[in-house]
């Protein structure tokens, strides 16, 4: 078995952090080719770092692992989206949250992870950050489309990479699909339940938090097919839970792990 020292695991997050920075900071002076070769060179990084933390002696997912995680995946998406969508250019504020989810993880890395018996456990996991991170990209999306449309609004010069309507449907495309695969964290998550605390629901916050996450992008989705939501009143459900969503892991796991330090 391969066991990584603090010190290499340390190195290499900051390297990530900081061709992150680098990438944020200053992507508009870079040429296409330096600019993606240096947003490949961070995210290579950033996957080493969590690959990294897996092999030390006593492996950890804490709520900032969790969050290091999410961006990854969120990076990973983005980073598929500018292959296929080359209008699009690599975005600086998901640099910069890369930068500080690899920073969060190595700062707080939580308590040894202990592994359960069932296979449900990783599968809720893996689950759950897919849809967290889907869910970012729907967010980050309908951010750029705001900015889009405020711009166009006062007749300035908009920043954004494709035109207002396209992002509109990059926006909902991924909310509808980080909406199923939450629908299927919960499932796995009830079975896990049973499986290891004999009980289909725990009213934890944890739980409370994530069906109402749940419940706020289902009716934003229903009310965009039947009502035709959109603008400010779709973007504010978005956003509304989205926060929720992490509020009720990221959030729970932050008090439990820094603040009551249990």
């Amino acid at each position: 078995m391969i066991v990584v020292t603090g010190v290499l695991h340390t190195s290499v997050s900051w390297l990530a952090a900081l061709a992150y920075a680098g990438l944020a900071l200053g992507h508009a002076r870079m040429g296409v080719g330096p600019r993606r070769g240096l947003a490949l060179g961070a995210w290579l990084l950033h996957a080493l770092a969590l690959v990294m933390m897996w092999l030390q002696p006593e492996p950890r997912l804490g709520f900032a692992v969790a969050i290091s995680i999410t961006v990854w995946l969120a990076t990973t998406v983005y980073a598929v989206e500018v292959r296929l969508l080359p209008e699009l250019r690599v975005h600086w504020a998901l640099a910069l949250l890369g930068a500080a989810a690899v920073l969060l993880a190595w700062w707080f890395p939580g308590k040894p992870h202990t592994s359960l018996s069932t296979f449900l456990s990783p599968m809720h996991s893996a689950l759950g950050f897919a849809s967290y991170a889907l869910l970012g990209m729907a967010a980050l999306h309908g951010w750029q489309m705001q900015r889009a449309e405020r711009a166009m609004r006062h007749a300035q010069p908009t920043s954004g990479d494709l035109p207002l309507l396209a992002l509109e449907r990059l926006t909902f495309r991924f909310l509808h699909l980080g909406f199923a695969l939450l629908s299927a964290t919960l499932v796995v998550g009830i079975g896990f339940s049973e499986s290891l605390f004999g009980v289909a629901w725990r009213a934890d916050h944890k739980t409370v938090l994530s069906v109402l996450g749940w419940l706020v992008f289902a009716a934003l989705i229903v009310g965009r097919a039947w009502l035709g939501w959109r603008g400010k009143v779709a973007m504010r459900l978005l956003y509304g839970g989205f926060t929720l969503l992490l509020l009720g892991y990221i959030g729970s796991r932050f008090v439990i792990e820094v603040l009551l330090q249990r």
